[in-house]
């Protein structure tokens, strides 16, 4: 049994009358759950060393750009010839790229002949043009004048080179066909010039087929799933100024603006926040429905540069935004029908929002704190996407192991090379996924951490203005908030650290199933029997109650933590025992005020995805060397962002409601139901019988 809390934080008469004080917070404390502490610092050391393996291994150039016969990366400055403004990939044997695509064929597009361009080439008017391979050996150009000719140097070949050229073996080749800068590969169009294949069989050129194939071969690999994720990378890497801006700055300025908004306005910001979140949700889904092409001609294209009217090209980056467009479109109907539902409850939120008002009006440095733990998590973000970037793009450039008759002139040997004439591909080991995954969970341990380390800050202020009876005292420290944050960094950052990871493993085995469950519904392996149904869907159920279930003990030990100095695993059993015996007090109450309070985060971050949409469809991302695959990702990125940073601050009114409750609860079961140490306007809000029935029904 758990005993009476007066004597830790706060004072109580006894039982011979007389009154004995105490601290308002305990301070005859000692250190809990060191171990987890331990493990959460081997756990950092681990992450920096993972991370530097991505750093000493990765190219983020590779997430967005192709690789060329020799294995580099084009737009990489430092390859050999230097590629710095070279970043388009262009197959130079159209034959090869037909021979790739034939549905039996043991040739792959990989080992197909490429170089990198400045720009895709285009067959000539009225006569036939050539590109030519990287100027080297007898060919005595500079990339910058080989550049200026539009690659082609075949005046300059000997008999020799000109014959094999004829032979589609290089070192020149012929622009038979045009083609189009997609996702920076130069994808053919099945649409031979008639004046160049009239020119080229004038020379004695072999035969170059014509048919379709050679233009969905490309097209097949740019669009393959890998493909399409490292373009998702890559559009992350290319927006970082809208995540700092939409992600970081935005949501910062949007979330201080409410917590004012709280302290002055406390009754209509129910209401303004139901009516912002409609507002902004509508708002948001019609973006998506404008990037899907449903409204306007603003649909997003794999096309870079100037688009042609009769050539269209489709990725799956608009598939995804169609299918986000739907989802979104289910969520905003499903959202504006429960804020409908809920408006005959809000005064019910707003008699309790009107405490955490008060709290905030008398502990004022609860407004300005979150900026501490928000720039420590900027500080973690800039260096967690950096290496993210890096790991993502670590695999390494080989080989390929080819049979396939892939010859080409060899223009330092000086004859046509047969040996070693395969493609390169980059080969990821499965110890890349592993670190991808320990670097995904990592992320999600420290966010966790750094807002639990935060809210339990915020409780211990709250507790020590609860148990001075909301009054200015001698017995709380000049700045509570400094004092809490002393608590916490000197005594529990272990039980913190234990409650985020017990979150963070149950989320990232609910991911695990999540995926398993999608792979087998691709494999269409799911279960047929209405048994078998059930329990599926049932685990899904159960895995994520037991996450919310999770999300609210941990939120409550964090508060008797900053209260009792407990470990976390007492702290729990002594917050969740303390619910249970109060739920008909505090239960509709805490839930009504919780849903608004996660309405107001869905604002901001819904204004950080509105905002960043806005950006990303400026001439900066839809054009030339900063052009986004697609927005989708950037945006879910910036809500992700915007609905940490209002957590962070949210927590400011969100906990000082929960440690308020519970400090009343624990006060008037130590006062035989009557509360002793409740501010006026608690006593005003959850004393009155009359208020707690209408609240409770």
């Amino acid at each position: 049994m758990r005993g009476p809390l007066g004597a830790v934080i706060g004072r109580y008469p006894s039982s011979d009358g007389s009154t004995q004080v105490s601290g308002i917070i305990r301070h005859n404390r000692k250190c809990r759950d060191v171990a987890f502490l331990v493990i959460f610092i081997a756990f950092w050391v681990a992450m920096i060393v993972n991370s530097s393996f991505g750093f000493n291994k990765g190219n983020p150039l590779r997430l967005t750009y192709g690789l060329d016969y020799k294995g580099n990366v084009c737009g990489d400055r430092h390859a050999h010839p230097g590629l710095r403004e070279l970043e388009l990939t262009y197959w130079l044997n159209s034959n090869q790229v037909y021979l790739s695509g034939l549905k039996n064929s043991q040739f792959k597009l990989a080992n197909a002949r490429s170089i990198c361009l400045l720009d895709c080439p285009i067959p000539s008017e009225d006569g036939l043009n050539w590109v030519c391979d990287y100027p080297e050996g007898e060919i005595r150009l500079s990339v910058d004048d080989w550049i200026d000719r539009n690659y082609d140097y075949f005046e300059f070949l000997t008999p020799e080179m000109r014959n094999t050229s004829l032979q589609l073996q290089g070192p020149c080749y012929p622009v038979i066909f045009p083609s189009v800068n997609v996702y920076w590969r130069c994808q053919y169009v099945a649409r031979a010039s008639n004046v160049s294949m009239r020119h080229w069989q004038q020379m004695g050129g072999v035969n170059i087929n014509e048919d379709i194939i050679i233009d969905k071969s490309i097209h097949r690999s740019i669009n393959a799933r890998s493909s399409v994720l490292k373009r998702y990378v890559a559009d992350i890497e290319k927006s970082w100024p809208v995540l700092i801006v939409c992600g970081g700055l935005l949501p910062l300025f949007v979330s201080v603006i409410w917590l004012l908004l709280i302290r002055h306005f406390v009754a209509a910001m129910p209401w303004i926040t139901v009516a912002l979140f409609n507002i902004l949700i509508i708002a948001v889904t019609m973006f998506y429905y404008l990037k899907a092409g449903w409204i306007g001609n603003d649909a997003i294209s794999p096309i870079i540069g100037a688009l042609d009217p009769y050539y269209h090209v489709f990725g799956r980056e608009l598939n995804h935004l169609r299918a986000a467009a739907v989802l979104m479109t289910f969520i905003m109907v499903v959202s504006i029908l429960t804020s409908i539902a809920i408006v005959h409850r809000i005064l019910m939120a707003t008699s309790v929002l009107k405490v955490a008002a008060k709290v905030i009006g008398e502990v004022q440095a609860l407004i300005i704190f979150p900026v501490m733990p928000y720039a420590i998590l900027g500080i973690f973000y800039m260096f967690w996407f950096a290496a993210a970037f890096y790991l993502f793009s670590s695999g390494q450039i080989v080989q390929n192991n080819c049979n396939s008759n892939c010859c080409a002139y060899d223009l330092v040997s000086k004859r046509v090379n047969c040996d070693r004439c395969c493609g390169y591909s980059i080969h990821y080991t499965p110890h890349i996924s592993i670190a991808i995954f320990f670097h995904l969970f990592g992320c999600y341990w420290a966010t966790q951490f750094f807002i639990a380390c935060s809210s339990t800050v915020i409780a211990g202020s709250v507790a020590s203005y609860y148990w001075a009876r909301g009054e200015t005292s001698p017995e709380i420290p000049f700045l509570p908030v400094f004092s809490s944050m002393k608590q916490l960094i000197r005594y529990s950052l272990g039980s913190v650290a234990l409650g985020s990871l017990v979150l963070s493993f149950v989320e990232s085995v609910r991911f695990i199933l999540e995926s398993i469950r999608r792979k087998l519904k691709v494999a269409n392996t799911t279960p047929e029997s209405c048994m078998g149904k059930t329990v599926y869907h049932t685990s899904r159920f159960c895995f994520q109650c037991i996450e919310w279930i999770i999300r609210s003990v941990n939120r409550n030990a964090y508060i008797m933590i900053a209260i009792t100095g407990k470990s976390f695993c007492r702290a729990s059993a002594i917050a969740t025992e303390l619910i249970i015996s109060n739920i008909l007090r505090i239960g509709r109450v805490n839930v009504i005020g919780d849903v608004i309070l996660y309405l107001g985060k869905l604002c901001v971050s819904l204004s950080s995805a509105l905002f960043a949409f806005l950006m990303l469809d400026t001439h900066k991302y839809r054009s030339s060397h900063n052009k986004i695959s697609s927005p989708l990702l950037p945006v879910l990125v910036c809500w992700a962002l915007g609905y940490v940073v209002a957590t962070l601050f949210f927590a400011v009114v969100e906990m000082s409601i929960d440690a308020i409750i519970l400090s009343f609860c624990q006060d008037s079961e130590e006062h035989q139901g009557t509360a002793q140490y409740a501010p006026p306007l608690l006593m005003e809000t959850l004393g009155d019988q009359n208020e707690m029935q209408r609240l409770t029904q």
